[in-house]
């Protein structure tokens, strides 16, 4: 058996290799923010024109910075699931527990929670058959991505995607001010009422974008 100080010490080293898996979590989930605000961006910029998402694409494909940011997004996004997948319950009995816990707390945090919790099972699925689709078939062009938009079930798969992802970034976004200490309690409503616009503005600006790729001739 162990003795006290031991098992002190492993406790220690538990709870700081914890701490440490926490701010990795925490670091690859802003990264993964900053992403896909820049990557909706990006593709929205065919609303402008055309030539212009083009333009960018040119960019990344002539400089090969779609060759690094893919991959390392991809892998970014491996390592921010696995990290938190430490949290989310798979059993059933816990899935029934936590579910039980949220409607007799009526805290909004953790029903936020519940929603990012569901979210990011949807997101691992369609999102890596989205990278694999697009890493697979360089270099973009606004001509592939509406010829994938107008074949029929790439525009539902989008459809059930754009919010699904900018649901999951939103309340990220907000849970990691708040679990940081960048919020104050009294402040947390406004803040959170904020994020809440962002994420309807920004799925808005992802279906017109949807939109332009749909009507765009692509012969």
């Amino acid at each position: 058996m162990p003795s006290p100080a031991v098992t002190i010490q492993s406790a220690k080293g538990t709870r700081k290799l914890s701490a440490y898996l926490d701010w990795l979590q925490m670091l690859s989930g802003a990264a993964l923010i900053i992403f896909m605000w820049t990557h909706l961006c990006l593709v929205s910029s065919v609303i402008i024109s055309p030539s212009v998402m083009n333009a960018i694409a040119w960019f990344f494909e002539v400089t090969g910075l779609v060759y690094l940011v893919g991959p390392g997004i991809f892998l970014v996004f491996l390592t921010h699931f696995v990290l938190a997948a430490r949290k989310i319950p798979f059993v059933t009995r816990q899935q029934t527990a936590m579910w039980d816990n949220a409607k007799r707390m009526h805290h909004q945090d953790t029903w936020l929670w519940l929603v990012q919790a569901g979210t990011a099972m949807v997101i691992l699925i369609m999102g890596a058959a989205h990278m694999w689709v697009v890493l697979t078939d360089l270099p973009i062009t606004a001509a592939k991505s509406a010829a994938r938009i107008q074949g029929g079930a790439w525009l539902v798969f989008y459809l059930v995607l754009l919010p699904m992802v900018e649901l999951h970034v939103g309340i990220g976004f907000y849970r990691i001010a708040v679990k940081w200490g960048f919020l104050k309690r009294s402040t947390r409503k406004g803040f959170h009422a904020k994020e809440n616009m962002l994420t309807i503005i920004l799925i808005g600006i992802g279906v017109v974008t949807l939109l332009r790729f749909l009507f765009l001739p692509i012969h």
